[in-house]
């Protein structure tokens, strides 16, 4: 007889009912909803009061307002009291606030406290916005080679050579003053030629000059390191404000995708995104340092007074590991600076014997200036300024905490604490491209593939009842079951869900049924050649494993290679392919063999047709 043990029945329904529980979440309608950030400081309680009353000004119901971390979360009623809302406060915010058009989940308290909650759904299917966005590589590679040739410059002075340096491009330039000093500069930067990928420079030598030509390795090597910067800074910044399952990935050498689901308000998630607020220390410039070694600044709060500091950087932004923004004891605002080991350590060293000495903190932002050109037509220009936002005495050796002062204003502060404690940006970046997708393409989009999962579900299961009787029932069965695992595991995971991922369903569905059909037609073979139908069942059930297991690995291996090297769309088509070839193996194998097994396993049958 074919008969499962107890446990074996216990096992399988378990995990069916487990399966069923976690699903369930996505059965509730969530409620629409607007999720609100500031750009420049943390939400607090005046937020809600302020977008509470425009909303009861304009007649506009609403559920409830809660704070929720880092943003104000506004529910409502229907989507066409979400859009006005969104209009109302964008209108009233003046692009201050990052406005997120989300949803409210009504999962039952119960179901919340075990971890349930419905899928998350992908740009293509809430609406929200996508950027993409290049890194200015050559511009952070000048910027990288200059200050490094001012750091071998400073070395070789520190060892009593007499040396001068400039940097063009990806080439630094060093003079001598006589054969001995030039012979022990090359010794020096013989020794100190090399990174991960090899040597950093080629040393050419013209009398008593020497030219170090950077190679192409390190070059590519100092790119990357600023892509993937900006890569984890990106992060970062969206998480400060608060977007929902938010898309940050590279797209080749130096270009950068985010997506934002939700997000309707471009041009204030561009503000925050996009900006490049980075710091740099440095000491004040000498009156007998030389020229080319110091640069002029203006003060930032006073635009006419200006001083010399040092073009060699002690250490930026990047080296940041916290910031917060806070207010000195007489009440200005003022951001506490936490720096990792290597930035105290730097910090330690430039300041240990410049006691008494200036340190000038610099803020590097990048700008944009709209006019118009001999066209009449608009153009958009970036820039690059910086301006000292501290020029203050050493009174001791810094380490790795130190504060900032003399900024113009709370918001100023929180800002500049929210984008450091986010990550400096170690390159700029410009836009070079930005798509803004509605939420009624998006409602338009779920409603299509739900529509094709049901056809396709329907169809099948009208297919295998009418070709296989009660077998057929039984794999429909597990096709039902095989469906509620895929979206129970996807919701547990936080998995998000986008069109192609509904394809990878609906593909899931024909696979299933495949697998049951090779099992059916191995049956069907067993009773051809006369063996008594409790082994006929059997062995179709053992012989089809083998053949089932390899299409599926396979398919699995193409799945996995798909979300290994694919981006954003292809990667949920790959997910849920991938959870989808797993369950339809369980559900194939166990679940449809336990209900042939209940229906027939307990029989004496002589003659069976498949």
């Amino acid at each position: 007889m074919n008969q499962f043990r107890i446990w074996q029945y216990l096992l399988i329904f378990s995990t069916i009912l487990i399966g069923i529980i976690y699903a369930i979440p996505n059965f509730f309608p969530s409620k629409p909803a607007l999720q609100i950030a500031l750009g420049g400081s943390t939400a607090n309680e005046r937020v809600i009061i302020e977008v509470s009353e425009v909303l009861d000004r304009n007649n506009i119901n609403y559920s409830e307002i809660l704070l929720q971390e880092n943003s104000v979360k506004v529910v409502l009623d229907n989507v066409e009291d979400q859009l006005a809302s969104r209009r109302l406060i964008a209108d009233y915010s003046d692009g201050d606030y990052i406005i997120a058009l989300n949803s409210e989940p009504t999962t039952p308290d119960w179901l919340r406290n075990i971890g349930g909650n419905p899928l998350n759904l992908g740009l293509d299917l809430a609406g929200g916005i996508h950027f993409l966005l290049e890194v200015d590589t050559q511009r952070y590679s000048i910027e990288r080679i200059s200050s490094e040739s001012a750091s071998i410059e400073d070395e070789l002075k520190r060892q009593g050579l007499a040396v001068t340096s400039s940097a063009v491009g990806s080439e630094a330039y060093f003079s001598f003053t006589n054969s001995a000093d030039l012979e022990a500069a090359k010794e020096y930067l013989n020794d100190n030629n090399f990174t991960i990928s090899g040597n950093k420079f080629n040393i050419l030598q013209n009398g008593l000059d020497l030219t170090l030509v950077y190679t192409d390795s390190f070059l590519s090597e100092i790119i990357d390191y600023a892509v993937e910067q900006n890569l984890v800074a990106l992060r970062n910044r969206v998480n400060e404000l608060g977007v929902s399952e938010p898309i940050v990935q590279r797209e080749g050498k130096g270009r950068i995708v985010v997506e934002l689901p939700g997000v309707q308000d471009s041009a204030s998630a561009k503000k925050i995104i996009g900006k490049t607020a980075n710091l740099e220390f440095r000491l004040e410039a000498r009156n007998s340092d030389s020229f080319l070694r110091k640069e002029k600044f203006s003060y930032k709060d006073n635009p006419v007074a200006t001083a010399f500091l040092e073009k060699k950087t002690i250490l930026t932004g990047d080296s940041v590991t916290n910031a917060q923004s806070s207010f000195d004891e007489n009440g200005r605002p003022q951001v506490n600076i936490s720096l990792d080991i290597d930035g105290g350590r730097a910090m330690q060293n430039a300041t240990t014997g410049n006691i008494g000495r200036r340190l000038g903190v610099v803020l590097v932002e990048e700008k944009t200036k709209t006019f118009f050109d001999v066209n009449n037509e608009v153009r958009q220009e970036t820039f690059i300024e910086k301006n000292i936002i501290s020029n203050a005495t050493i009174q001791a050796v810094l380490g790795t905490s130190f504060r900032i002062t003399g900024l113009g204003s709370s918001t100023e502060s929180s800002e500049l604490a929210l984008l450091l404690r986010a990550g400096a940006l170690a390159a700029p970046m410009k836009f070079v491209e930005e798509q803004t997708i509605g939420p009624t393409l998006g409602q338009e989009n779920i409603d299509k593939g739900v529509d094709s999962i049901i056809i396709g579900f329907c169809l099948v299961f009208l297919f295998m009842i009418l070709r296989y009787r009660l077998f057929g029932l039984s794999a429909n069965i597990a096709l039902i079951c095989n469906l509620i695992l895929v979206t129970s595991i996807m919701s547990v995971f936080g998995a998000t869900l986008t069109l192609p991922g509904i394809a990878g369903i609906v593909l899931t569905v024909g696979m299933a049924v495949d697998a049951n059909v090779l099992i059916f037609a191995r049956i069907s073979e067993e009773l051809k050649n006369n063996i008594d139908v409790q082994s006929a069942i059997k062995n179709g059930f053992a012989k089809a494993f083998s053949t089932i297991m390899d299409a599926n690995i396979t398919t699995l291996i193409v799945a996995l290679i798909l979300y290994a090297i694919g981006t954003g769309p292809i990667k949920g088509f790959a997910v849920t392919l991938s959870i989808g070839i797993i369950t339809s193996i369980f559900t194939a194998i166990l679940v449809t063999r336990s209900f042939v097994n209940m229906i027939y396993g307990y029989r004496d049958i002589r003659e069976l047709k498949v």
